[in-house]
């Protein structure tokens, strides 16, 4: 008898946490906006002077080696 309810407890959790209606509108713009600032924060660090500078000279090296 435990063993059942125990079962269907765990039944009930995994349909609980399966169960997604998706995202609100509030939640999609605030995912929206977040993603947005994350893909700004990005490109900045990534065109930066310092990442493009070790970039070129990681290349550099890479079609300079003597065999």
């Amino acid at each position: 008898m435990v063993h059942r309810m125990v079962r269907e407890l765990q039944m009930r959790l995994i349909l609980a946490a399966a169960e997604d209606d998706g995202m609100s509108t509030a939640e999609y713009a605030i995912g929206t906006i977040a993603a947005a600032a994350f893909g700004a924060i990005l490109y900045t660090v990534v065109t930066g002077d310092s990442i493009v500078g070790s970039l070129t000279g990681i290349i550099d090296r890479a079609l300079n080696t003597a065999v």
